[in-house]
């Protein structure tokens, strides 16, 4: 029964001056106290202990134990409160990393298990976490999402919503895109869909689908075609429900986080590692021409341009050592998590050609510089006329000569974006 500081100063996006207002100051004093003389006193926060504290009562006397759980949640409840303050002080400067990080997360579900049958896990929140992300999305139909799912769909939906001026389609598999395209705002989504799905068919089975635009009937039916764990998208019309709900474990999931075409506030990635935990800005970049410089002595045309923004936006989002090959909005092979870049470049030209399709004309992108000229070299092999990457490499001159030799267009983004 504290000051609902989340209630009224975070969900309420109030300023400073008004949020403080909801910060109790006597009630968690008188909480810690009663805690901590817990074997006298009988500190209870949690409505859910009621019942059982009130049969302990009428049977004449609340144990040991009891007042001992009773106190730890007392502990746990009013560090979380004072994490949540804490992180709204942190969170309204500038930067999101502190000193001093205290992490306030309150349970969202409990999950069948981790990514493996032999781990435990469960999914929680934040009091400060992203408006509109998975803690807040509208599951439709299907059967309970997997913590592998939720990785999915996190990673599928950070993609398509990189792509807020254009309508966006992306196939995952294991946080991989398999599939990405895009198309205008007044263009038809199903064409969109297939497009993405054309470029590795075969992966695509058993994925999950994102949408940045509300899905139709007609896409509906071409998704329904398929074995898919997860669709997700901001919205879907009520026949492309209808169509959907014939396939009873199919999970359909309406996202508030993609209708918000800007996502700009600061957001932290956290990992786990032995002895502590890592924690960095989450790579907001969105790649454009900005930042670009042209390395060699042909110059990209317009719609190569736009092509290599695609492809480098999608490269973003790929594991390293990251590889796409891209024409006209849509990725024709995707080269993921190779322990060197030239075997990415090559593998993905692989599904390439097991697909039919041509590389010739399309456009190459890498999350990182090219170490040694091979890169380049294989792109000119395959036909590819234009090259984005981020250079800053001690051999950018050989990947410069190797451009030049073979006429292709190539530019540094200057920017890199490797995901591990």
């Amino acid at each position: 029964n504290l000051y609902a500081f989340e209630k009224k100063a975070l969900e309420q996006k109030l300023d400073l001056p008004k949020a403080i207002e909801f910060i109790d100051i006597g009630g968690p004093c008188m909480l810690r106290a009663a805690a901590k003389n817990y074997l006298s006193a009988s500190p209870v926060i949690d409505p859910s202990d009621y019942p059982l504290v009130l049969e302990q009562l009428r049977a004449g006397k609340i144990s040991d134990d009891l007042r001992r759980v009773l106190a730890g949640k007392v502990f746990r409840h009013i560090s979380r409160y004072d994490g949540m303050i804490a992180s709204y002080f942190e969170g309204t400067s500038e930067t999101a990393l502190a000193p001093e990080i205290n992490l306030s997360l309150s349970e969202v579900q409990s999950l069948r298990y981790g990514e493996n049958p032999h781990q435990q896990a469960k999914f929680y929140k934040s009091a400060l976490s992203l408006k509109g992300g998975l803690q807040d999305a509208k599951i439709l139909q299907g059967k309970e999402l997997s913590y592998n799912n939720l990785l999915d769909i996190d990673g599928a939906a950070q993609l398509v919503a990189d792509f807020p001026e254009y309508k966006a389609v992306a196939v995952i598999k294991h946080t991989n895109p398999c599939g990405v395209a895009i198309g205008k705002k007044s263009e038809e989504l199903l064409p969109i869909y297939q497009k993405a799905l054309a470029s590795d068919p075969k992966s695509a089975f058993g994925g999950i689908v994102a949408f940045n635009s509300e899905v139709d009937a007609a896409t509906a039916k071409a998704l329904a075609e398929m074995f898919l764990e997860c669709i997700v998208a901001p919205k879907f019309s009520s026949e492309a429900q209808t169509i959907l709900s014939a396939k009873k474990n199919l999970r359909v999931l309406e996202l508030p986080y993609l209708a918000n075409t800007e996502h700009t506030r600061k957001q932290v990635d956290l990992r786990t590692i032995l002895g502590g935990v890592l924690v960095q800005e989450r790579d907001l970049v969105r790649t454009d021409k900005e930042s670009w410089k042209l390395a060699s002595n042909k110059v990209p045309t317009s719609q190569e341009e736009q092509d290599m923004i695609f492809a480098q936006r999608v490269c973003k989002h790929v594991k390293s050592n990251a590889i796409v090959y891209a024409k006209d909005g849509q990725t024709i092979a995707v080269g993921a998590g190779q322990m060197s870049r030239i075997d990415s470049a090559q593998f993905a030209a692989q599904k390439a050609a097991e697909f039919g399709k041509s590389l010739k004309g399309a456009v190459m992108a890498s999350d990182a510089f090219f170490p040694f000229r091979d890169s380049v070299d294989t792109a000119a092999k395959l036909g590819i006329t234009s090259i984005v990457q981020p250079g800053g490499s001690m051999r950018d001159d050989e990947s410069i000569t190797a451009a030049n030799e073979h006429g292709i267009a190539m530019v540094f983004s200057q920017i890199r974006h490797f995901k591990h």
